[in-house]
């Protein structure tokens, strides 16, 4: 889930990921052996397959299952199966518009589950671009505060193309062009700095903001369809004012 406030980066985002950790590390190597696929299977030379490796290690993907997932698509081993990316629009209860990316080996079942989410939880899907004009892909690299001052990391990385840095409460959010995105991860990395993620992403030009209704139903409808096999990635302009955001986290 992307782009709504920073507490669904922390307590929200942290229990979705817990709960569903194994849908989790398959779609991060279904994501490894695509890129691997598009780009070569040497991440040296594949800097999208690099920064992939590197989420998934991050979030305790087996090493075993990232170097299966990196001969598969590399054609290394004779496997694979041909995954197909498709972009789903919509529109969650208050107005909130969500992108949904599917990475799939079936269009009709992706299309029918992400349907299906929308249906059951209020929302709607709605036709091409309608929703899209509402987001850019941007470059987002995510690096854990530590000791590091927002000033601190800007030093490092404006030069590398880095446009703004978000406070996100736990960790600090880089934004860029999508091209800069791999020179915006390699400066904080040679400053000494490790980073979390790095990777291009539908990042909202304008959010929605909602009250602590409109909050619980956008959510509900997020995690449906998150529990999707076929969705990779859910984008959404669902802004949770911080008030409301407490009234969530006294009812967690």
């Amino acid at each position: 889930m992307s782009g709504h406030s920073k507490w669904a980066t922390t307590k929200h985002k942290k229990a979705v990921i817990d709960a569903k950790r194994g849908k989790l590390f398959a779609k991060l190597v279904k994501n490894i052996e695509v890129v691997a696929r598009m780009g070569g299977p040497d991440p040296s030379g594949n800097p999208t397959l690099y920064d992939a490796i590197q989420k998934a290690k991050k979030t305790s993907v087996p090493n075993d299952n990232i170097d299966r997932a990196v001969k598969r698509g590399g054609g290394l081993d004779g496997g694979g199966v041909d995954y197909e990316t498709l972009m789903y629009e919509g529109y969650a209860p208050g107005g909130v518009a969500v992108l949904v990316e599917c990475l799939t080996d079936n269009k009709n079942r992706a299309v029918s589950e992400v349907r299906l989410a929308f249906n059951r939880n209020g929302g709607n899907m709605a036709d091409s671009g309608s929703v899209s004009y509402l987001f850019e892909r941007r470059g987002v690299v995510t690096v854990a505060k530590g000791e590091n001052t927002e000033d601190d990391l800007l030093e490092v990385v404006l030069d590398a193309g880095a446009e703004e840095i978000n406070d996100e409460g736990e960790t600090f959010e880089i934004l860029s062009e999508a091209t800069d995105v791999v020179a915006v991860r390699t400066a904080p990395q040679e400053a000494g700095i490790d980073y979390e993620s790095a990777e291009v992403q539908f990042v909202p030009t304008m959010r929605t903001p909602v009250d602590l209704e409109g909050a619980q139903k956008a959510l509900r409808l997020i995690d449906a369809l998150e529990d999707s096999d076929d969705v990779q990635a859910v984008y959404s302009n669902l802004d949770i004012p911080d008030d409301v955001a407490a009234q969530l986290d006294e009812q967690e």
